[in-house]
């Protein structure tokens, strides 16, 4: 199991909420919490949670701490901790981070790349 419940992550965690009727595109940036449910292309880059929600269209590179993916994603996604596919997600790239975790019946079409974690001081 993992160490994130993200069936119990509610909209009062994060910080912003790209609601299902935005199409945004370009460079996404933030440290907080972040959840899309609309359609994202560009670039995504966070120190931050990145919660791709089951409705969310998703066709960008991502850099973010922690990403869990519960909709649709096309591109390469490198995380500094973890990368979760929910049931419901779809990652169609490589997937790039020290631990990655798939559920039963998500689809993925990429090269998976386990690398160590960064050592703090």
């Amino acid at each position: 199991m993992t160490d994130v419940n993200n069936d119990m992550l509610e909209d009062e965690d994060f910080d912003t909420i790209l609601s299902s009727d935005i199409d945004f595109s370009g460079t996404l940036s933030f440290d907080k919490p972040f959840l899309i449910r609309g359609r994202v292309s560009g670039e995504i880059r966070a120190t931050g949670l990145l919660v791709i929600d089951e409705e969310a269209v998703v066709d960008a590179d991502i850099h973010a701490s922690k990403v869990i993916i519960r909709g649709a994603v096309t591109g390469n996604v490198t995380a500094a901790d973890k990368v979760e596919i929910a049931i419901t997600g779809k990652l169609v790239g490589n997937v790039t981070a020290p631990e990655v975790f798939m559920e039963t019946g998500c689809i993925f079409n990429g090269q998976c790349n386990m690398t160590r974690r960064a050592v703090s001081e």
